[in-house]
């Protein structure tokens, strides 16, 4: 089963997707397999990450605005504004896509765990994502 669905994001962050991913497994009745998820644009990206503590998503939002800053004379690509090469980078840096595995129709992920989808961009989008879940 292939699935194309969008997530307006309102600014740079990390935004919970969890839910709507499992919604998709639930549609497809798949048993056990593998979903892939898969964000179609250059200036976001997907994480794994911790689900419970609200200061862990902070903190990776510090750490790579920190890691990889806006203005930096640096950059020369420009042309949609100066997050527009930061938004790159950070994206380049982290995932695209994830592959997580199915387990009695539900995601395997840990207990902490969640999906998210990490906006790069400080004026925000509707991103498409491409959910793929296989057996």
């Amino acid at each position: 089963m292939v699935k194309q669905f969008s997530i307006e994001t309102p600014g740079q962050g990390l935004y919970e997707i969890t839910a709507a991913v499992q919604a998709e497994l639930r549609n497809a009745k798949v048993k056990e397999g593998l979903c892939t998820l898969f964000v179609r644009h250059t200036s976001a990206s997907l994480l794994i990450q911790e689900n419970a503590d609200p200061s862990a998503k902070r903190d990776l939002e510090r750490w790579i605005a920190r890691l990889v800053p806006e203005g930096d004379p640096f950059y020369t690509h420009d042309t949609e504004g100066p997050d527009d090469m930061p938004a790159h980078i950070r994206a380049a840096l982290t995932a695209t896509s994830l592959s997580i595995p199915v387990v009695n129709e539900k995601l395997a992920l840990g207990t902490w765990q969640g999906i998210y989808l990490w906006e790069h961009r400080r004026r925000g989008s509707l991103r498409e994502l491409v959910l793929h879940i296989g057996t």
